[in-house]
């Protein structure tokens, strides 16, 4: 049986994020940028005064881009999602967004450099972009199995 595509990003992505030291930096570091494009995307309302978002538009494209993957991880990330976005709208304040962003891709860099001593996974592939909160996601509740990619 051909395994699944949310399956093979999987592997693909615990490839490049096999050390421990770089999954903790990973744990902070796209939490920080999730957090920071959510509270920097909330400053951008549609025009015609509508309550809607830029942080609406994206988390509702990545939710239905993983609910093209996997159900149950699409609910996850749901929560996820929902749960930075009333924390982003807590602190009401772009330039905490914007330090959480820049925080969070030195998280990711240090992982990389320090503790994998590889590129990024989006360097070969920008779906990893969105793959990463799904695979920490998936790390911590383990809905999915993930296959040793070595």
């Amino acid at each position: 049986m051909a395994a699944r595509r949310v399956d093979a990003l999987l592997m693909d992505y615990a490839s490049y994020h096999r050390t421990r030291g770089n999954l903790v930096c990973h744990a902070f570091g796209i939490t920080l940028i999730v957090f920071g494009s959510v509270a920097l995307l909330l400053t951008l309302r549609l025009p015609d005064a509508t309550p809607v978002t830029a942080a609406e538009l994206l988390i509702g494209a990545a939710l239905l881009f993983y609910l093209t993957l996997d159900a149950a991880l699409a609910l996850v990330m749901l929560f996820e999602f929902a749960l930075l976005d009333i924390a982003a709208r807590a602190i009401a304040d772009w330039r905490v967004g914007l330090a959480a962003f820049l925080l969070g891709w030195v998280f990711q860099g240090v992982g990389h450099a320090r503790f994998e001593r590889n590129s990024p996974a989006f360097f070969k592939n920008l779906a990893h972009l969105l793959v990463g909160p799904l695979f920490l996601a998936n790390e911590l509740l383990r809905i999915r199995p993930v296959a040793d990619a070595s």
